[in-house]
C-alpha cells in the first residue's frame, strides 16, 4: 500500500497516511463505543482523516514528559494543552490525543482520548513548513475541551503500552516505505544518468558516478533484508528490538540514498519539487517516530540478546 502510495503522491502525503495506517487506526480501534466505532468507520471509509497526537510542546521522544492533560470524570473527561509538528492537523475531523490522567512519569499515567477537531476549546494552527505542507502538517491546543466519558479510548492507563505495540508496526512500516522510496528515486536517477549527455557518452559512463551509485543499491537492498529479517517479528509480536533495529537502518539508509541521488542530478535537482526537496523531506526518517539516536540506545539495551541471535544465526549457517 505505501509503495503504491509513494508512487502516485508527494513524500508527505505519503506519511499523512502512513501515520494512520501503522499507528493511528490501530490505537483507536483498541477502543469501543459509538464515537470511536463512528470515528472508525469514517477513517476506514477514506471519508475523514484521523491525526495521531501524541507529540508534546515537550521534546518529541520523551513522552512521559508530556504536559496535555486529561481529567476524567465517572460521565466526563477534560482534555487541556498543546500537540506541536502533527500530521494531518489542518484536515483530521479527530485528534487521536495521548495525555496524562494523572502526575508522574510512570508508564501507566497516560490515556488516549478521542476529540473532535470542531470541539469548543479545540484551536489549530498550520505549521510553517512549506518542505511538509501536503501532510496537515500543524499544532493543535485544547482548552478545557469537555467531551462524553466514551472519548476515552482503551482502558484508563494502557495509553503508553498501547502506543509502543504500534509505533513499533510504524517503524516496520517505515522501513519497507524508505525500500520503495530509495528504489524510485534510484530508478529515476539511474534514467537520468543514461540520458544525460558527458563528453562522448554519457554520465552513467562515468565510473565514480556508478561507484556512488551502486553504494546506493547495496544500502538499498541491507534495508530490505532486514525488513524481510525482522518484519514477522514486529508484525506478529511487536517485537521492540527489531523495530528500533528497522528505524535506525531506514534513518541512515535513507537521507544516505536521497542525498547521494540529489548530488547526483546536479543543479536540476534544484528544480522546485526536485531531487534536492525530496532529499531534505526524506531527513525525517531519522527523526518522525523517534530519532535514530533513541532507537539506537534502545537497541543497545538489548545488545547481548542481539548478539546471541547473531551467533545463533552464524550457527544456522
Amino acid at each position: 500500500v505505501l509503495a503504491t502510495a509513494d508512487a502516485r503522491w508527494s513524500l508527505p502525503a505519503t506519511l499523512s497516511a502512513s501515520v494512520q495506517l501503522a499507528t493511528a487506526l490501530p490505537i483507536l480501534a483498541t477502543g469501543t463505543g459509538p464515537a470511536v466505532e463512528h470515528a472508525l468507520a469514517r477513517t476506514l471509509s477514506g471519508t475523514a482523516t484521523l491525526a495521531l497526537a501524541a507529540t508534546d510542546t515537550t521534546a518529541g521522544t520523551d513522552l512521559t514528559g508530556l504536559r496535555t492533560e486529561a481529567r476524567i470524570e465517572d460521565d466526563a473527561v477534560t482534555v487541556t494543552g498543546a500537540k506541536e509538528w502533527i500530521t494531518n492537523t489542518t484536515t483530521a475531523e479527530h485528534f487521536l490525543v495521548l495525555a496524562r490522567h494523572r502526575p508522574g512519569r510512570h508508564f501507566a499515567n497516560f490515556t488516549w482520548v478521542l476529540v473532535p477537531a470542531d470541539s469548543p476549546g479545540v484551536t489549530v494552527r498550520r505549521a510553517d513548513s512549506a518542505l511538509y505542507a501536503a501532510s496537515g502538517v500543524g499544532h493543535v491546543s485544547f482548552d478545557a475541551v469537555r467531551l462524553g466519558r466514551e472519548h476515552v479510548v482503551g482502558r484508563v492507563g494502557l495509553g503508553l503500552p498501547v502506543f509502543a505495540r504500534h509505533i513499533a508496526v510504524e517503524r516496520l512500516a517505515g522501513a519497507l516505505w524508505g525500500v520503495a522510496l530509495c528504489r524510485r528515486v534510484l530508478a529515476d536517477t539511474r534514467r537520468r544518468l543514461a540520458e544525460r549527455a558527458h563528453q562522448e557518452s554519457t554520465l552513467w559512463s562515468s565510473g565514480h558516478v556508478r561507484q556512488r551509485f551502486a553504494a546506493c543499491l547495496v544500502r538499498v537492498q541491507e534495508l530490505r533484508a532486514l525488513a524481510e529479517r525482522c518484519g514477522p517479528g514486529v508484525a506478529e509480536r511487536h517485537d521492540m528490538q527489531a523495530a528500533s533495529t528497522l528505524k535506525a537502518a531506514a534513518g541512515s539508509t535513507v537521507p544516505y540514498v536521497l542525498g547521494e541521488c540529489a548530488h547526483l542530478w546536479g543543479a536540476a535537482g534544484f528544480a522546485d519539487g526536485g531531487m534536492q526537496e525530496i532529499r531534505a523531506q526524506a531527513a525525517l526518517f531519522g527523526i518522525g517516530g523517534g530519532t535514530t539516536e533513541v532507537v539506537l540506545e534502545t537497541l543497545a539495551e538489548s545488545a547481548e540478546r542481539v548478539l546471541d541471535d547473531l551467533d545463533r544465526k552464524a550457527l544456522d549457517l
